[in-house]
């Protein structure tokens, strides 16, 4: 009789079992929830305090920003912490939906997912959870097309016809100002002949501008003027421009000593006005590829055939 040996077979004993976790109590449940939102928001706080860096640093989140999905600042802040590479990061469940599935031994990143809830009183309210994510290339599925590369002169056009303010030519533009936009007549006004990534820059950033004069927000120039450099650089770089003319160390060095509160609203404005553009850029391009245009491969309608002759019309043509 030939008695087995299990131990290469079977990779743990009873005695390295781990005991069952006892189950939290409510209170105890609550408890460490808690403890894990506090932990979560500090490094958000922590990386919003990292942003404000350098010039390296701000540059590395806009960029960050710029290639990702839109996002809550609060999730670009963790995302960011976690992985600079990030693109497009979805929970479990709403890969599920699009129909794909996550890859074997990948690892979720912490995110924020929104949630609904159903207060004492019965009503519905919104809030958040902390829970895992993933990104794309963690993924599997159906083949992603790249986005599709547009011309400098498409995106001018786009922005042009989509912006929430009417744009004029101006030759009366202060030397060195490439763009303008002026809130007594919600207008901004551009300076002819530039190139075409400054004419962008300039349009995005004065964009940015008028998105932040809204009724009752006691705007002015100069509270906004880093927040909409800002955005312009990540509309910039969102269209594959070059920006290497950007430089943030002013922008840095001004916003150094603002509190944690104060960091992640700046983060948010830029956020706010440089999705706006865009969505705004790319409703149009939409619009532009759903226009009805010949695309010379219609199919021509068979030429009617001709009607026979009448008897009496044959006999008089012999």
């Amino acid at each position: 009789m030939r008695y087995m040996d299990l131990s290469n077979l079977i990779g743990r004993t009873q005695e390295q079992l781990q005991p069952e976790q006892p189950r939290l109590s409510k209170e105890e449940y609550a408890a460490m929830k808690q403890a894990e939102r506090e932990d979560v928001w500090a490094r958000v706080n922590a990386q919003a305090e990292a942003v404000f860096k350098d010039d390296a640093s701000m540059k590395g989140f806009l960029n960050f920003m710029a290639g990702c999905t839109p996002q809550s600042t609060r999730n670009l802040l963790i995302l960011y912490e976690q992985n600079p590479e990030i693109t497009h990061p979805r929970t479990f469940d709403k890969w599920k939906e699009a129909g794909r599935s996550i890859r074997a031994g990948e690892k979720g990143y912490t995110f924020y997912a929104d949630q609904e809830y159903t207060k004492e009183d019965g009503s519905i309210g919104s809030g958040f959870s902390i829970t895992q994510a993933y990104d794309i290339s963690q993924t599997r599925g159906p083949k992603v097309l790249p986005p599709q590369q547009r011309l400098p002169e498409e995106i001018i056009a786009a922005m042009v016809e989509q912006s929430s303010v009417p744009l004029a030519i101006s030759d009366q533009l202060p030397q060195g100002v490439q763009a303008q936009y002026v809130p007594k007549q919600r207008t901004i006004f551009v300076r002819n002949g530039m190139d075409e990534t400054a004419t962008i820059c300039a349009i995005a950033r004065e964009q940015a501008h008028a998105s932040f004069d809204a009724v009752g927000s006691g705007y002015y120039r100069q509270a906004y003027a880093a927040q909409s450099y800002c955005a312009a650089y990540v509309v910039a770089q969102k269209f594959g421009l070059d920006t290497s003319a950007f430089q943030f160390d002013k922008v840095c060095q001004s916003y150094a000593s603002m509190s944690e509160d104060d960091k992640r609203g700046f983060i948010s404005d830029v956020k706010r006005a440089a999705y706006a553009i865009n969505r705004d850029v790319q409703r149009s391009f939409r619009e532009m590829e759903q226009a009805i245009q010949p695309d010379g491969f219609s199919v021509e309608a068979p030429k009617p055939a001709k009607a026979p002759k009448a008897k009496a019309e044959k006999e008089a043509e012999r």
